[in-house]
């Protein structure tokens, strides 16, 4: 640590230049609550810090063509606190919220909570039932990314050498539409999920589903988009049989391994129960849409 070099530009294009241009191992910092106790434990010793979370780009919560733009080192405090945002997007705000203690929820980020790619990260599969795309930028320009498509492995995501996850973009939101996200921990509070289940739905005008989308954290090596389980759901009031059909899809999907937090047969039975949970919150507010 002690020949770590730390940085802190003011711009995007100066960030990538010092990411691309590092020879040694380079990281990024969003919020610091991840890569800060990775380095304090030894974890990691990169030669290069990048500090990003004073990108003007990276920051703020605004209106877009329909939907809503979300920088990615947007602390999670000033996402739960953006009435308008957590309105249109109850799920996301269901992960954000349990981002550890307030304190932490001052600094943290979804952008980090992503590039971080724990499978059990909690927001993760609420933005991804929200059907976000990321921005990103890099030294051969910007593209843009489906968020489910950024995490490849524990610790490991696609983006290339000297690429940033500069924002989110969260598509607008048809009428009767709802969202939720659930997990389950040995401890109510600041734990790591065992399992994690965020569920988007929309409704028709007669109360039929007609889209969904089904994501499962912590019960494989990276968050999963189960389109089987989210058919369970399409072309139904979500009634029970729906329920019995997506709590069955949800644990037929599951890759997990056995822990100190959980075996694989637990987190394949608690995965079944929360998709159930999830569905439900996520018909009613859809429901009061």
């Amino acid at each position: 640590m002690d020949d770590l070099r730390y940085e802190a530009p003011g711009t995007l294009e100066a960030a990538v230049a010092l990411l691309a241009g590092e020879k040694g191992e380079a990281r990024v910092m969003a919020g610091g609550t991840d890569v800060l106790v990775l380095l304090h434990g030894d974890i990691i010793e990169p030669d290069l810090l990048v500090d990003i979370k004073n990108i003007p780009e990276l920051n703020g919560i605004t209106q877009e063509n329909g939907g809503w733009r979300v920088g990615a080192a947007t602390n999670c405090m000033d996402i739960v606190d953006h009435q308008e945002f957590s309105a249109a997007w109850p799920g996301v705000i269901d992960g954000v919220k349990l981002i550890g203690s307030i304190q932490v929820k001052g600094r943290a980020s979804i952008g980090g909570n992503l590039a971080n790619a724990s499978p059990g990260a909690d927001t993760v599969p609420a933005i991804m039932a929200a059907g976000a795309t990321a921005t990103v930028f890099g030294p051969k320009g910007q593209r843009e990314v489906p968020v489910e498509d950024i995490a490849i492995a524990p610790g490991k995501t696609s983006l290339a050498k000297g690429e940033i996850i500069v924002s989110f973009f969260f598509p607008p939101r048809p009428p009767h539409s709802g969202g939720a996200y659930l997990r389950f921990t040995p401890r109510t509070e600041m734990d790591i999920a065992v399992v994690g289940v965020g569920i988007d739905l929309t409704l028709d005008d007669g109360g039929t589903c007609q889209a969904a989308r089904v994501v499962l954290g912590a019960v494989a090596a990276r968050a999963l988009l189960v389109d089987e389980a989210a058919a369970t759901l399409i072309g139904t009031a979500v009634d029970d049989d729906a329920l019995a059909n997506l709590a069955a899809a949800a644990s037929a999907a599951c890759r997990p391994i056995d822990d100190k937090r959980g075996t694989k047969e637990f987190r394949v039975k608690v995965a079944a129960v929360l998709a159930r949970r999830t569905a439900l919150i996520a018909l009613q507010r859809a429901k009061q849409s």
